[in-house]
């Protein structure tokens, strides 16, 4: 796999029969979709939500990419999709710069109900890791999920982030309130896996 092709633009082998590219207008239809399925939104605060929400968040972040696609930069937050070898959707991730705080970046990733327990969000997930601290300088780089969704904070130990912290009743459910929890790892603990 080429770290060069996929900062080009270009789709690259992630794992399986699954391949990665940075985000293009052409994939916000999908995230759209999978965002609006309430098993997938349920630990997404910003989910659901109306299209106009999600074209104002994702459009500048496509634009930046195009841009940084065309002057052989990285994007500001590098956004990818994975997609199967039919080129089915089979989720998103990203890495988001913390504002401020030069070197800290926080990794996310979203997928379909029909991509769930097949490897793939661990695949993102150090995928994502690895660009941070190999090709953007990071220093730190952290994630955050609902304590209840176990197969998220799964995913981050299996990426080798650890448990940093706990906050109590954070989010709103339907029947109830759920903690958030924090994980991150080091560049020193990334280079130690």
């Amino acid at each position: 796999m080429s770290i060069a092709q996929f900062k080009s633009g270009q789709s690259v082998p992630l794992i399986n029969s699954f391949s990665i590219s940075l985000i293009k207008a052409d994939d916000l239809i999908d995230i759209i979709e999978m965002f609006d399925n309430p098993n997938v939104s349920k630990y997404l605060f910003f989910a659901p939500a109306p299209r106009e929400v999600y074209e104002g968040f994702f459009n500048p972040i496509i634009a930046n990419t195009e841009q940084a696609i065309a002057t052989g930069e990285w994007p500001d937050n590098p956004t990818a999709v994975i997609r199967d070898a039919q080129g089915q959707f089979m989720g998103m991730t990203g890495l988001t710069a913390v504002m401020f705080l030069q070197g800290n970046y926080e990794v996310g990733y979203q997928l379909p109900e029909h991509a769930w327990r097949q490897g793939i969000a661990s695949a993102a997930g150090r995928f994502m890791t690895s660009i941070a601290f190999n090709e953007l300088e990071a220093h730190k780089v952290t994630a955050d999920c609902y304590q209840s969704n176990t197969g998220s904070y799964k995913v981050m130990e299996s990426c080798g982030f650890v448990q940093e912290g706990r906050q109590a009743g954070y989010y709103k459910m339907e029947h109830g309130f759920d903690d958030r929890v924090h994980y991150g790892i080091t560049k020193a603990q990334f280079e130690a896996l």
